[in-house]
């Protein structure tokens, strides 16, 4: 079998684990793990699960044997509406009303497994899916965006939209963590401390339907929309650092995640910028938990998600016809190619852990985010509408036994909408809008291999 369909196979397997829709920070995941989910995606200096390596891989040090396994139901509710107050033809609009995708419910799994190795020294895997993105409308949303079939600028037809609109981004990461205690600093007050390194593998996967008009914007015109899904592959590395201070009763984690590097969706060379490259942006975290009573935790967290260094995603869709028709770079596909207009983002959460008994922990939490793009961008962005800025969560872990307990998170990300217009659209405005749902189980033995 040719080493293409070897990696199409194994890219269609992992895949499989990865999440069709996500779009919480961004197009991130707000958390990983069932124990930093109940708090809000905040814990990265509180490491609890196998899953937290996404967060900071220096916290298997303090996890033992152990392996969690988990599935989250991931419920988006995502929508636009376009008014009525367009251009007439030739300047191109979206059909005036509300839209909504369909589509609004899907299963994430996740896995992970970690080992001690010697006194000081551990070796963790874990899989989940790292971030995704998911529209399905029922009309053709872009359907005025071309010339009546017929006519000198579409005699065949071929940049008419006949069908719906929707993307289907899934993404994926295996992560391969190794971490080891190191000496304690006691000039700097650091009675524990360790260290991890996270290899990531990553998959991808994507398709678009629908956007047959934006071939008359693009490089490649057979590359834009209806091409199935195709597959990407690639990788980067997440490091961290956990240290415990003021006699273990703080603890400080910071963590970086590099970009992903991945190979380009070669069946969509002429949407996405660059001949297709779409990797994943770079991750800063940096964290607190504070023991404030030997029952209640208080722990926060920052995040910062680099967007803007993803072309695809960052690149301003702000241009006149006019100059993406002369200069081919900034045409979709080109090395300036029209992208989203995606910003970095900034992510702050705050949550709390009560050991109500023996067997059983309550969490909750909060976190803001940062909005991806200015208004701008706003009606190109109803394939991408990840408008939502703030989450609530509530979560509870119960031991079953001395080994094994059962971990339960509920996250509401609140509505938001975020109104504007689009360069394309001309004096046309809108809005897109989204919230979201989440309720995740895991269940954590300890075992002793």
């Amino acid at each position: 079998m040719p080493t293409k369909n070897y990696l199409t196979i194994t890219t269609l397997i992992v895949c499989l684990s990865a999440p069709a829709a996500y779009a919480t920070n961004g197009y991130m995941s707000h958390g990983y793990g069932t124990t930093s989910k109940g708090m809000a995606g905040a814990g990265m200096a509180l490491p609890q699960d196998t899953l937290s390596v996404y967060n900071n891989p220096a916290g298997l040090t303090r996890l033992g044997r152990r392996y969690d396994a988990e599935l989250e139901l991931f419920s988006p509710k995502r929508e636009y509406r376009a008014n009525s107050d367009f251009a007439p033809p030739p300047i191109p609009s979206v059909p005036p009303g509300h839209e909504e995708s369909s589509n609004d419910y899907f299963l994430i799994p996740g896995f992970g497994i970690n080992r001690p190795i010697d006194n000081k020294s551990t070796i963790g895997i874990a899989l989940t899916g790292q971030g995704g993105m998911n529209t399905e409308y029922d009309t053709a949303t872009f359907v005025n965006f071309a010339a009546p079939p017929g006519s000198p600028l579409n005699p065949t037809g071929e940049f008419t939209a006949t069908e719906p609109t929707g993307v289907d981004l899934a993404q994926m990461a295996l992560g391969v963590t190794y971490a080891r205690e190191l000496p304690p600093l006691p000039g700097l007050g650091i009675t524990h401390q360790s260290i991890g390194v996270t290899p990531i593998i990553a998959a991808q996967r994507f398709k678009a339907r629908g956007l047959q008009p934006f071939r008359a914007l693009s490089v490649a015109p057979d590359k834009v929309t209806n091409n199935g899904y195709d597959y990407s592959w690639g990788g980067g590395v997440r490091i961290g650092w956990l240290g415990s201070m003021l006699n273990d009763q703080l603890n400080v984690g910071i963590s970086y995640q590099s970009k992903l590097w991945m190979t380009d969706f070669d069946d969509y060379e002429g949407l996405f910028a660059n001949g297709g490259e779409f990797d994943v942006p770079a991750v800063f975290n940096v964290g607190l938990a504070f023991l404030i009573t030997p029952e209640l935790t208080l722990v926060t967290d920052f995040k910062r998600i680099f967007y803007d260094d993803i072309d695809a995603l960052s690149n301003t869709n702000d241009i006149a016809f006019s100059e993406i028709f002369t200069n081919p770079a900034k045409r979709l596909g080109g090395d300036q190619g029209l992208g989203f207009g995606w910003d970095d983002i900034n992510v702050y959460s705050i949550g709390l852990q009560y050991q109500a008994s023996e067997k059983l922990t309550l969490r909750t939490g909060f976190s803001a985010a940062d909005e991806p793009w200015k208004n701008v961008n706003t009606l190109f962005n109803v394939l991408a509408p990840a408008t939502v800025k703030k989450h609530a969560s509530l979560g509870a872990s119960y031991n079953l036994n001395n080994q094994s307990r059962i971990n339960f998170a509920y996250t509401h990300a609140f509505k938001n909408t975020i109104e504007g217009t689009s360069t394309f659209t001309g004096p046309q405005t809108g809005y897109v809008r989204m919230r979201q749902d989440m309720v995740q189980i895991s269940y954590s033995r300890d075992i002793g291999f």
